[in-house]
């Protein structure tokens, strides 16, 4: 029997896969570090907690395939109060975490013969997103000056005939940079002045340093309306597992997009949106203010500890909770680096071949998600193991 040529070829997701191990390694008795994956330590607040169990003693039929209109009204209140621009409730579409968010932008947007332009390094799901619907993703080299992230000059170098979408994620995984919003204006306009969609992974953006005057950070949505954003409650509210997302579309691609959501997962989790309705209570609000105050306790503690270890550090996060660090110095591949590291120190860390070409085999990814008490344990096992290298 044939199998599709994507199940073939597709690659791994190492990041979850070490995961996996360390998982194993635990079973045999073993405590692991698992500064891998970037899931929140906190959890998501009480009240949604609460409000999950509430809803599991009721009915729990289908919603509307755009999600239940109440929960999208509670997006567009937040992008009004807390981001300070106005989006109707009838652009935002829920989804089934921020990953059937993506798929959906890229089904959208994507055909067999077009070029899509991207940053090297990136979500490595994207580039299988892209090949899944015939489209070929281009990388754009980016450097530490431009703090691993996309500008106009990458973006046009990388150009092709055939570009008909960008890709951009502010704050970026695997580095936890931000793009200047001055430049994200650029980006944005330059593309839109090539007729190119312009998709953005705001998955982050709740993690993100505030401005000088302590505003949260800016959406894309304040300089390019129409762009399609991509969001997500599992970072800013703590609900990985919830996998629950939502996107907000130009009104062009409202129908559409609901018309394939339909089609391919019907409606996003029921209990899931009842319950997140109260992530958008004062109370859950404020815990998770405090959480993205902890979280950058947590980058500074693990930068300072991964520089007295001799690791550089090229470019310092301002959001997320990712530290993409060179480990060119110690002689190691980055997938040598994370390997033996876990296999001999039991610390969990995800090479930068998950995530592009030029950092593939000099960059690990860490991620701070975890708690303070983890990261230090895993840290102190890292010196260890650098120790024994040298």
């Amino acid at each position: 029997m044939k199998l599709a040529q994507r199940g073939l070829f597709a690659p791994p997701f190492h990041a979850m896969s070490i995961g996996a191990r360390a998982r194993e390694i635990e079973a045999q008795g073993h405590s692991v570090s698992k500064l891998s994956l970037g899931e929140p330590s906190f959890g998501a607040p009480p009240p949604v907690r609460e409000a999950l169990a509430r809803a599991a003693r009721q009915d729990l039929p289908y919603t509307p395939a755009a999600g239940l209109p109440q929960l999208r009204q509670a997006i567009a209140r937040f992008y009004r109060e807390h981001h300070r621009v106005d989006v109707s409730p009838e652009r935002i579409l829920v989804t089934s975490g921020a990953s059937a968010g993506l798929l959906l932008a890229t089904a959208l947007t994507t055909e067999p013969g077009d070029d899509v332009v991207i940053a090297d390094p990136c979500y490595p799901c994207n580039r299988e997103l892209v090949a899944s619907f015939g489209g070929r993703i281009v990388m754009a080299h980016t450097f530490a000056e431009t703090r691993y992230q996309l500008d106009v000059d990458a973006m046009e170098t990388a150009w092709t005939p055939y570009t008909n979408a960008v890709m951009m994620a502010t704050p970026s995984n695997p580095t936890g940079t931000s793009i200047p919003f001055d430049e994200l204006a650029r980006l944005c306009a330059a593309a839109r002045a090539q007729g190119a969609w312009r998709i953005v992974d705001e998955i982050y953006l709740g993690l993100s340093d505030p401005d000088a005057q302590g505003r949260p950070a800016r959406t894309v949505l304040a300089t390019d309306p129409d762009a399609i954003v991509v969001s997500s409650f599992s970072k800013y509210f703590g609900m990985t597992g919830w996998r629950l997302g939502w996107l907000v579309l130009p009104e062009e691609l409202v129908e559409p997009a609901q018309n394939l959501a339909v089609n391919y997962f019907l409606c996003a989790s029921t209990p899931a949106q009842i319950a997140a309705l109260e992530a958008f209570a004062p109370a859950s609000l404020a815990l998770c203010e405090e959480h993205r105050a902890e979280l950058v306790d947590r980058r500074r503690l693990t930068l300072g500890r991964l520089r007295s270890l001799g690791l550089e550090v090229p470019v310092e996060p301002d959001g997320a909770f990712y530290i993409y660090f060179d480990v060119s110095a110690t002689g190691l591949s980055s997938w040598d680096f994370c390997m033996r590291a876990l296999e001999e120190a039991h610390v969990a860390l995800t090479p930068g071949r998950d995530f592009g070409v030029r950092t593939a085999e000099s960059h690990v990814r860490l991620s701070y998600a975890a708690s303070s008490a983890e990261i230090t344990e895993g840290l102190d096992r890292l010196g260890g193991f650098l120790e024994g290298l040298a």
